[in-house]
């Protein structure tokens, strides 16, 4: 059995065909999803999705390019639905400075604000990074982000930077680009990462993995991260299947 750790099966890209989607993912043994909602519209969409369907579950916080539209109230809405029980990380948050329409200094509070929300519920975190590692390093330790853990999703860092998170009590997720032909870094970290801080996942509708590459990605395809992660380790496809899903059991309190 496999566990999508992030989804947007909220995306506008889903609305034609989720239930064919969701069939797909059934087929490919995908026993868990976590989908992630990271401002308004997308919160009140998973929060629909998650009284719908048992298999999937929620991720709710803000994006960091979107952090100069995020409101006290909408801090404060987040917190309100974080009680719900299948409500299992505050997240996407973090820094994006690849794009720039949000100001470094606002990401960053946004960003602080929210650690300290995850902290005061009680529920791990989903971190985003773009272009800016050592910035989201420096405020993971910073604020004691370890105290609730999570996730650094689609991990694109050096082997350094995943001992690092490790040792703050974090998980390496890996999707689609762990994949790509040209992808040595990540392939080389996760030859390196130990088996119980390994999780996968999609980001699906983007980063789809090769051989799809280019096309809408799709939780099913998880299946493809899994086998080239055992390829790379030396495992077999079961083995990581059986190790990721516990982790992210773990990880996220679901039975």
């Amino acid at each position: 059995m496999l566990f999508d750790t992030h989804a947007h099966l909220n995306a506008e890209q889903f609305n034609e065909d989720l239930e064919d989607v969701i069939a797909r993912a059934k087929e490919a043994k995908v026993e868990h999803i976590v989908v992630v909602g990271f401002d308004r519209p997308t919160i009140k969409r998973v929060m629909e999705l998650i009284e719908t369907y048992d298999f999937i579950y929620a991720a709710i916080g803000w994006h960091p390019v979107d952090a100069i539209d995020m409101t006290d109230e909408d801090l404060q809405w987040i917190k309100e639905l974080s009680s719900h029980e299948k409500v299992v990380a505050i997240g996407e948050m973090g820094l994006d400075y690849h794009w720039d329409k949000s100001p470094k200094d606002i990401q960053k509070e946004v960003f602080r604000k929210q650690i300290a929300l995850a902290k005061e519920v009680k529920l791990p975190i989903v971190i985003h990074n773009r272009d800016a590692t050592e910035d989201v390093v420096t405020i993971l330790r910073e604020e004691g982000a370890e105290e609730v853990g999570g996730i650094m999703h689609c991990f694109t860092g050096s082997a350094e930077v995943a001992k690092e998170c490790i040792n703050m009590n974090f998980y390496l997720s890996f999707g689609g680009p762990v994949t790509f032909k040209n992808a040595k870094k990540p392939k080389e970290v996760v030859k390196q990462i130990p088996n119980d801080r390994l999780l996968i996942e999609t980001d699906c509708p983007y980063l789809t993995p090769h051989p799809f590459r280019g096309k809408r990605n799709e939780p099913g395809y998880v299946k493809l991260v899994a086998e080239q992660i055992a390829e790379l380790k030396g495992m077999t496809y079961e083995e990581v299947a059986a190790i990721t899903s516990e982790n992210a059991k773990k990880l996220f309190g679901i039975s």
